[in-house]
């Protein structure tokens, strides 16, 4: 019965992680959202997910508190500015180090404390940034040290590290995410957004989401600075 299992869900406020959320209450789960705050400077996403987790019946939508000089070195966290227009190829100055893996291991420790039987993470790799951490073998190896780390996993009850979006487009994201009811007005997906939420429209982040929704031909409900116009840039 729905409500009967548990699973834990990592949630930026953005439209990828929303959608995964909107995918475990589908499968069935009971939810906890699991946020971070690590110094981000578009602390708006919180509220994004504050929202979204809201939205989906969340069961518990916790947000951990971690070190900001852990993840110095990124144009997210630290005094680099965030690029606009095209990538210049490499792994990205928007790379926060270790990110995916810090929050993975807080997703398994709660998992485990709430006797949960999966964590869900809404990394892709395909229309993406070219982060390391979001790559399948990446995924694939977490995996491993997940079933050789925890309690539940030798007693024969491994917790499945879930990535359902892992091989798919951002379009094919935003139409599965439509298809289960979510409302991409409440997500933030910009590296820069005002301190209103609004979308810069500039970074790489705004510009896979907003090719997303023209692969699909669904109006783009992001909210963007004034003066930004999709489509003109």
């Amino acid at each position: 019965m729905k409500g009967d299992k548990r699973a834990v869900t990592l949630l930026s406020g953005g439209l990828d992680s929303a959608t995964c959320l909107a995918l475990a209450v589908a499968d069935g789960f009971a939810v906890t959202a699991l946020s971070f705050a690590y110094g981000q400077k578009a602390r708006t996403e919180l509220d994004a997910a504050s929202r979204v987790a809201a939205a989906f019946g969340a069961r518990d939508h916790r947000v951990v508190r971690l070190d900001r000089d852990a993840f110095l070195g990124s144009a997210l966290t630290d005094a680099i500015p965030v690029p606009k227009g095209g990538g210049s190829g490499g792994i990205p100055v928007t790379y926060v180090p270790a990110r995916n893996t810090v929050f993975l291991a807080y997703g398994l420790a709660a998992a485990e404390s709430l006797d949960a039987d999966a964590v869900y993470i809404g990394v892709n790799s395909v229309d993406y940034s070219g982060y390391p951490d979001c790559r399948p073998e990446f995924i694939a190896a977490f995996r491993r040290m997940a079933d050789l780390a925890t309690k539940r996993a030798v007693e024969g009850r491994a917790i499945d590290i879930r990535a359902p979006l892992q091989d798919l487009g951002k379009g094919d994201i935003i139409r599965l995410g439509l298809s289960l009811g979510v409302d991409y007005s409440l997500t933030v997906s910009c590296y820069d957004p005002d301190d209103d939420g609004r979308a810069c429209g500039a970074c790489e982040s705004c510009r896979l989401r907003r090719e997303g929704f023209l692969a699909i031909g669904t109006p783009d409900p992001t909210r963007y600075v004034p003066g930004f116009a999709p489509g003109a840039e």
